[in-house]
């Protein structure tokens, strides 16, 4: 095991609640009838794929797409960096595997300009030897490109790195990148079977050891 690459939001960082809350008060302000069943659609989207699929549903006008989305990205970054907290064993695991000579990485489809609001806030950004996101690619997960960018960034190979997950779009994007992933589900999903698909299943990053990475790049 060479290297470690991270998702973001709701593995780092507990950010999910503020995604739904800007996607709430931005898309109500132009007009939006914000359904909860249908938000939990947007779940894993892009925030350009959330702002083009509530246009589709429902059409504004005055405000552009992108000047819609990026009020969305500003009122996330805002409440990520007055209220972001950082999720169980983010820290320790960090130490762990900077100790270790680990390289560490970051993958996310959230925009790039949130990645630095979210490591510092959580000051752990000297831990990260590069980061990527969804927007320097053609397509965000759960297609593999934001991880293979990830791995060249790093100087990585697939079968000498691991994965730490989320979500079933995330476990996707690793396993065709080539890479084993690690899901930590939402403590409401962990017995969801979709999960399955990933190599491994933990309910917190405080569960996880180096060997246990070491013996899945071992299965490979």
């Amino acid at each position: 095991m060479q290297a470690v690459i991270f998702d973001m939001d709701g593995l780092l960082i507990d950010s999910e609640p503020f995604w739904k809350q800007a996607e709430y008060d931005v898309f109500s302000s132009v007009g939006v009838n914000v359904s909860p069943d249908l938000a939990e659609l947007t779940a894993a989207m892009t925030t350009k794929e959330v702002t083009e699929f509530w246009y589709a549903k429902q059409p504004w006008e005055g405000a552009s797409l992108k000047t819609v989305e990026n009020r969305v990205v500003e009122r996330v970054q805002y409440l990520i960096e007055t209220q972001g907290k950082a999720m169980s064993g983010v820290h320790d695991l960090l130490i762990s595997l900077h100790q270790a000579d680990i390289k560490i990485g970051l993958a996310t489809n959230s925009p790039k300009s949130i990645i630095p609001s979210v490591l510092q806030r959580l000051d752990i950004a000297d831990y990260f030897m590069t980061y990527t996101s969804a927007e320097e690619v053609s397509q965000g997960k759960p297609a593999p490109d934001v991880y293979q960018l990830t791995l060249e960034k790093l100087n990585i190979n697939a079968d000498q790195c691991i994965a730490f997950e989320d979500s079933l779009g995330g476990i996707k994007a690793a396993l065709a990148a080539g890479i084993q992933p690690i899901a930590i589900p939402h403590i409401d999903e962990f017995n969801h079977t979709k999960f399955d698909l990933a190599a491994l299943k933990l309910r917190s990053l405080t569960e996880f050891n180096p060997s246990m990475g070491k013996a899945l790049l071992l299965q490979k």
